[in-house]
């Protein structure tokens, strides 16, 4: 049986292009500053998201772990995050224990911070403060946040004179998505994360952008906590390839959508609204806990995750074809006849 993996937009594996510009990439040592195709790749990111410098890492925890250390300070500062955040669930161990920073969460619905809660988190946190902006929201499906949102949510950082930092690992996502370019997404934030191994395509690899001064920071600390790369040029030539797939999300888009309706005609089984969605799905079997749902999936040859303990999340990525998705459907469809298992 041909397994339709939907667990991971990170599930993506390099190409005939992309290794073969890793197997011609220019290379110096990264530890040095000296790799040229590294630097390409932090310049090109950079412009790309309206900031003034970049930083490589080996992938979006790095990347957001800096973000804290930098903008929370490594000395107990305060994050104020939404509580369905990345951060909160798979990242929050990094930001306390080795940034010591102090997280306060705050309700999101649709991935979208309350603001009143915000400025509530902020007045009782710890100094300096790093508000946390997440885009695209992946614990809401994959649901894209436009400027006007994320303005709104990070006015009230402004009027604090707090730091905001953009979880961007699939701002790439929320960019094609909402018909606008990264630093049009990015210009809310002091500091994003943008993510070149997930819809991408990259094996590894995320960049820190942001003031130059604080970049330079970033990369101390980088150094720091084991993250410096000797010829890590290899790497940032997947990165350079995968940056000229951007347009190419909106295939996993189309496909999304497409499974998206298929659910919604499946008895028993009820697909979660995403107001402005991108590659993702979700959906629930109501009385079937998620765990036992993918269970039965995973029977048929379809991989998911488990978003919640009754909600289920499958990705699509440019791997999946056409077919994939409607044998997804079907399949789908078999297991859950009127949702019952």
């Amino acid at each position: 049986m041909h397994v339709i993996d939907l667990r991971s937009d990170t599930r993506t594996r390099p190409d005939s292009r992309m290794r073969a510009a890793m197997a011609r990439a220019e290379v110096g040592d990264d530890s040095f500053g000296d790799d040229p195709t590294v630097a390409e790749l932090e310049e090109r990111v950079a412009d790309l998201l309206g900031a003034k410098a970049a930083l490589f890492t080996a992938g979006g925890t790095m990347s957001n772990l800096l973000a804290v250390l930098t903008g929370a300070g490594a000395g107990g500062g305060s994050v104020v995050a939404g509580a369905q955040s990345h951060l909160l669930h798979h990242e929050n161990d990094g930001a306390r224990v080795l940034a010591r920073a102090r997280i306060h969460t705050v309700p999101d619905p649709h991935g979208e911070l309350d603001e009143d809660a915000v400025t509530a988190a902020l007045a009782e946190g710890a100094r300096p403060s790093l508000l946390w902006l997440e885009n695209t929201s992946n614990r809401y499906g994959g649901n894209a946040l436009d400027e006007a949102s994320l303005r709104r949510q990070a006015a009230p950082a402004r009027s604090a004179g707090a730091a905001v930092h953009l979880d961007g690992a699939r701002l790439a996502n929320a960019a094609v998505a909402l018909g606008r370019s990264p630093a049009e997404l990015a210009a809310v934030a002091d500091t994003v994360s943008f993510s070149l191994c997930k819809g991408l395509g990259a094996p590894a690899g995320s960049l820190l952008c942001g003031p130059a001064e604080l970049i330079q920071e970033a990369r101390y600390f980088r150094r720091m906590i084991g993250g410096t790369l000797h010829q890590a040029g290899v790497l940032a030539a997947a990165g350079l390839v995968a940056l000229d797939r951007l347009p190419d999300l909106a295939e996993d888009h189309r496909r999304a959508a497409a499974l998206r309706a298929a659910l919604a005609g499946v008895a028993g089984v009820e697909p979660s609204a995403i107001p402005r969605p991108t590659n993702m799905a979700l959906f629930r079997v109501p009385g079937v806990p998620a765990e036992k749902a993918l269970e039965r999936l995973a029977g048929a040859g379809v991989l998911g995750l488990p978003i919640t303990a009754d909600l289920v999340r499958l990705v699509v990525h440019r791997e999946h074809s056409d077919t994939d998705i409607e044998r997804a459907a079907e399949r789908i469809a078999a297991v859950f006849p009127g949702g019952k298992i």
